[in-house]
């Protein structure tokens, strides 16, 4: 029997679990960071990013194939015993709680600059806890259907995105390639963190109803997210300057400050305000990986309370820390380097020697 079939989830649920995971918080601040490394050239690392992407979502659905009834900690059991696998369960914890604990907070400063200025950052927490909560308690099924729910009701949100373009200028994307191939490659790390997310198949995979699909869906989520990136870096670098748009801490919003309705004075925050919807689904992936790991860990199927226990943690940390801009800036490039280890070099080590092992045992039975 199938140690994981109660919580099985269709293909659909499976692209949005991942698509929804890699959206978050950075999406809002890509351009200006493509455009520090890049310049008007920095939304070719996008592509590249994308490429890169998909090259590992390949080598960890081929790694994954190797033991289709079990996630990530259960592989490494199975071919390395329990110490190891403990340890990787463990570790792979502290990056997914590190990674919602840098997503939520990021969030709340962003609410505290653009809407509720004096309102502390932990009882944004708090308040977000709640809903996140009762989201996650609820198991992988569910938040499937949430991301999904999500992701239809948020696609008006990208027209925005384009409206500005009537008064953008598409001379500011000139020339290509001006700056040369290096600072390219330079600006394809930061896309790393915007990426981050495909690697949740690691744990997903032993979930989706039909894996012969897994190749298919990994590859449409990483898709659907380069396409969004693209059109969000497109639409900031014709609109702003290659000068003014590294001024700007987060240009996706100030991008917006331009439309007006009639009924509408601030359209900014009314697409903030939709968007927290879009950021939660990222969160709220990362936090069930995380408590995920921590039941695997003490051999427990309920994970409600470890959810509890993590969301109490950030809020206290939210109290105690009240990290400022720079601090999240520093958390960020400490995720992305964690990020290339375990989402992009991991599952290619992790592959060579499984494929190495297969060899190894094909030839002593022959």
């Amino acid at each position: 029997m199938k140690k994981y079939q109660y919580n099985e989830i269709t293909l659909m649920q499976y692209i949005f679990l991942i698509h929804g995971s890699q959206l978050g918080i950075g999406q809002l601040a890509l351009p200006r960071h493509l455009a520090e490394k890049a310049g008007v050239s920095g939304w070719v690392p996008l592509l590249l990013g994308w490429a890169s992407s998909v090259a590992a979502s390949l080598f960890i659905i081929s790694v994954m194939k190797r033991y289709p009834n079990g996630t990530l900690p259960d592989l490494l059991v199975h071919y390395f015993g329990k110490t190891i696998g403990r340890i990787g369960a463990a570790l792979m914890a502290v990056f997914y709680a590190f990674s919602s604990l840098t997503c939520i907070i990021a969030t709340g400063l962003m609410i505290q600059e653009w809407m509720l200025p004096q309102t502390p950052l932990f009882i944004l927490m708090i308040l977000f806890s709640i809903p996140t909560y009762l989201i996650t308690r609820n198991g992988i099924r569910i938040i499937g259907r949430y991301n999904e729910l999500v992701f239809f009701l948020t696609i008006p949100m990208a027209v925005f995105l384009l409206a500005p373009l009537k008064d953008g200028h598409p001379l500011h994307l000139l020339p290509l390639l001006g700056e040369g191939w290096s600072p390219l490659f330079q600006a394809t790390l930061v896309t790393v963190y915007s990426f981050l997310g495909f690697d949740s198949a690691l744990i997903l995979y032993p979930f989706l109803k039909k894996k012969q699909s897994a190749v298919l869906g990994i590859t449409i989520a990483n898709t659907m997210s380069m396409i969004l990136f693209l059109m969000t870096a497109l639409s900031c670098f014709a609109f702003f300057s290659p000068d003014e748009i590294t001024q700007y801490h987060q240009p996706t919003l100030d991008l917006l400050k331009v439309v007006e309705f009639r009924f509408v004075e601030r359209l900014e925050l009314v697409f903030l305000s939709g968007y927290l919807f879009v950021i939660s689904a990222t969160w709220v992936v990362l936090m069930y990986n995380t408590v995920f790991c921590t039941s695997w860990l003490l051999g427990k199927q309920d994970h409600q309370n470890h959810v509890l226990v993590l969301l109490a943690c950030i809020v206290v940390l939210a109290y105690f820390l009240d990290p400022s801009a720079n601090q999240l800036e520093d958390w960020f490039h400490l995720l992305t380097g964690a990020g290339l280890v375990y989402a992009f070099a991991m599952p290619v080590l992790l592959w060579l020697y499984i494929r190495g092992k297969e060899l190894v045992h094909g030839r002593s039975r022959t």
